[in-house]
């Protein structure tokens, strides 16, 4: 198959379940809506919470949510327009546009929120007696878990629509320059996608100029990336430090709803493991290769044998939606409107955004995802991750604009187990030793990219969050941080060089969502230890699944698990998780 063959007609996304343009009518409109309804809502209810009946806070909370929905739906649209051509300036404008309008609007009704905080335990207590009231006992929940960190509603205000102009505008600063990156190879100026993708190609060569002129470039933009790592992780500490958070991933710990122990030891577990997994796994991968240690560019490089088959697009389709379809039609048939409805964003096109995500947008329209369509075997395993996480949205829709979604650590529940059935379906029918060898190959090192590099990011952050509090970092040092928790997650299994010292630059997470990235591992080692519940038989697993992901963020993980007969405070449930991928290692061993 050719490369022009596996890319044709890749299905682009219509939005015009949002919005049919920036200049359509109904989004002025809905945008006026919102702003006369802030007025009325603040109006009617600034200052009197206390004051209210149960029904009557019920019908607030309502009121609130038929508010924030407008707003998400807007900046929903704001966004996927941006993500789809990043370096547009008439998108950028738009989404700028947007957010400043946004910010406006939602400044009006702050209030609630903090007020709702500041209620006395016994008031809330009572009004929550109310069945109108206790149908958004989860969502209170959520946001008195910050009450201890809340500053005076001036200060809070502040704040909110300082946003637009502070941490919101140096992340697209990185976006926008990201997206106008271009690495010349052989002639071609390649987007970031294109350079990235070419670290998997089959051949050596292909893959070490594309790691050179990836490293070049990230150097050469090194001191604006690492202006932007410093001001963000240093807004953050002045935030934080305004908010009493004990340490700077506190704040994330308690958005995504886990303990810090629990995060504690889920590090500590991986970190343990690095000789057992990543250590072992590349010493093994650079034997197949003839070879002491293999180059960076080559970590993610095909096996010696591997005949790099290409996928094209229904093919993709089908064996993701067959894998969802054996384990329950239901997942198939949400699935299914995914590509029937033109709900993703696969095309390959110049400053399109070079990741891949699913976007909830509300429960009154649908998720949509995007990503980069190249074909490969990866690509497969992208598609089944993000339909995971659409199934999931699609699911928990019913719980409403403020109670459907889920934290990080469990809304990566249900895209890496989408990743796990597609691939147990493509492992089940292959009967090919060596084709079950590449197999497993491939599912082990994309879950070393999801555990141990997402847990060596995760090191990374803890570092330069920890140093910039005695002053900004330099682009030496941060180069120096990288190298070293690479070097440590990865082994002497892998080579690593000066060129590398720059890539820590081009994860976005980093920028956009600080100590996000344990929420992979968490997510991944949940599923293993999930998927291993299931693979034992547990009865009516299927529909109990089915209910979890429906649940939305009305549920905390002990009680999403409880059903399965697990608990992630139990230090042998990371154990649990981990010791299937030592389980594929061994098995790859056994074949030598």
């Amino acid at each position: 198959m050719t490369a022009e063959n596996k890319t044709a007609e890749l299905p682009e996304w219509n939005l015009d379940d949002l919005y049919h343009s920036p200049e359509a009518e109904e989004l002025e409109v809905d945008l006026k809506r919102a702003d006369s309804l802030s007025e009325v809502f603040a109006g009617k209810y600034q200052g009197k919470l206390a004051e209210l009946d149960g029904d009557t806070l019920g019908a607030a909370i309502a009121d609130f949510e038929t508010l924030t929905e407008i707003l998400h739906k807007v900046m929903s649209y704001a966004q996927l327009l941006f993500a789809a051509d990043v370096e547009n300036a008439d998108n950028a404008r738009f989404h700028q546009t947007m957010q400043e309008r946004v910010t406006d609007i939602s400044t009006k009704t702050l209030f609630f929120q903090l007020e709702l905080n500041r209620l006395d335990d016994e008031i809330l207590e009572g009004q929550l007696k109310s069945p109108k009231a206790a149908h958004y006992a989860p969502w209170i929940r959520d946001v008195r878990a910050f009450r201890e960190h809340q500053l005076s509603d001036d200060l809070e205000k502040l704040l909110h629509e300082k946003s637009v102009s502070g941490s919101n505008a140096w992340v697209r600063l990185f976006d926008e320059t990201q997206a106008a990156m271009r690495f010349p190879v052989d002639g071609d100026d390649l987007t970031m996608s294109d350079i990235l993708n070419r670290l998997s190609e089959p051949d050596a060569d292909t893959r070490k100029v594309a790691a050179k002129a990836l490293g070049k470039g990230l150097a050469e933009n090194s001191r604006l990336f690492s202006l932007v790592t410093n001001t963000l992780a240093k807004d953050k500490a002045t935030e934080d430090a305004w908010r009493s958070y004990r340490r700077p991933i506190s704040s994330r710990n308690l958005s995504n709803q886990v303990e810090d122990n629990v995060v504690d030891a889920l590090v500590s577990s991986v970190k343990e493991s690095y000789p057992d997994l990543s250590h072992r796994y590349y010493k093994l991968k650079a034997k197949w290769f003839g070879v002491d240690a293999l180059d960076y560019w080559d970590r993610n490089a095909p096996l010696p044998d591997d005949d790099a088959k290409l996928y094209d697009w229904d093919m993709a389709q089908k064996t993701v939606l067959d894998a969802y379809g054996q384990f329950d039609p239901e997942m198939a048939d949400i699935a299914t409107h995914f590509f029937d409805k033109r709900w993703i964003d696969a095309a390959l096109r110049p400053g399109k955004d070079s990741g891949a995500f699913s976007h909830s947008t509300v429960p009154s329209a649908h998720p949509y995802i995007l990503m980069n369509f190249h074909g490969k075997a990866r690509d497969v395993m992208t598609l089944a991750h993000e339909l995971g996480h659409g199934v999931h949205q699609v699911l928990a829709a019913g719980q409403g604009t403020l109670m459907a979604d889920t934290p990080l650590t469990t809304a990566e529940t249900a895209s890496v187990f989408g990743e796990m059935l597609t691939f147990r379906s493509l492992l089940d029918a292959e009967d090919d030793p060596g084709l079950r060898r590449i197999l497993l190959a491939g599912k082990v090192e994309d879950m070393l990219n999801t555990v141990v590099r997402q847990i060596a990011f995760h090191e990374f952050e803890t570092l330069v969050h920890g140093e910039r509090a005695a002053g900004e970092l330099s682009v030496e040092r941060l180069g120096d941080i990288w190298m070293q928790v690479q070097s440590d997650s990865l082994g002497d299994g892998i080579r690593l060089d000066d060129d590398y010292r720059s890539y820590w630059s081009y994860i976005p997470h980093f920028i956009h969502s600080p100590f996000y990235v344990y929420a992979y591992a968490f997510g991944d080692c949940l599923v293993n230890s999930l998927y291993d519940v299931f693979a034992s038989g547990h009865p009516g697993f299927q529909a109990k699944y089915l209910e979890m992901l429906s649940g939305g963020g009305t549920r905390m993980h002990k009680e999403l698990l409880a059903p399965f007969g697990l608990d992630a405070s139990d230090p042998d449930f990371w154990k649990r998780g981990l010791k299937m991928v030592s389980g594929f290692i061994d098995e790859l061993e056994g074949n030598e």
